[in-house]
């Protein structure tokens, strides 16, 4: 099979793939369509592509994103700055309608 219009497909999550199919016209839509059919043949993604599919039959018009460039993954470890001595100090939810039930909340 030729390239696919999408570069690394095979390792992008749902949620991306949803946005990039977007600059997908209906020719490129239907290569990734026949290829996830003959590979992985996963539902949520098939349904994503006849879905998009349909919106390009009733007149949508593909983004004019750039779907070659995938961003470069650095490594790094992310997370939060936060630590232990600076985290929230747990507490109880509000009560709605019981007075003093929540104690600590709004007093000094």
């Amino acid at each position: 099979m030729s390239e696919l219009p999408l570069p690394e497909y095979d390792e992008l999550p749902l949620a991306s793939l949803q946005h990039r199919i977007r600059s997908l016209d209906e020719e490129q839509l239907d290569q990734l369509m026949s290829y996830e059919l003959k590979h992985a043949n996963r539902l949520p993604v098939l349904e994503l592509m006849r879905v998009r599919k349909r919106q390009l039959h009733d007149g949508a018009e593909p983004s004019h994103g750039e779907h070659t460039k995938i961003p470069e993954v650095t490594g790094r470890a992310g997370g939060s700055p936060a630590k232990q001595q600076t985290a929230a100090e747990p507490n109880t939810p509000l009560r709605h309608g019981v007075a003093d039930q929540t104690p600590h909340r709004g007093r000094s």
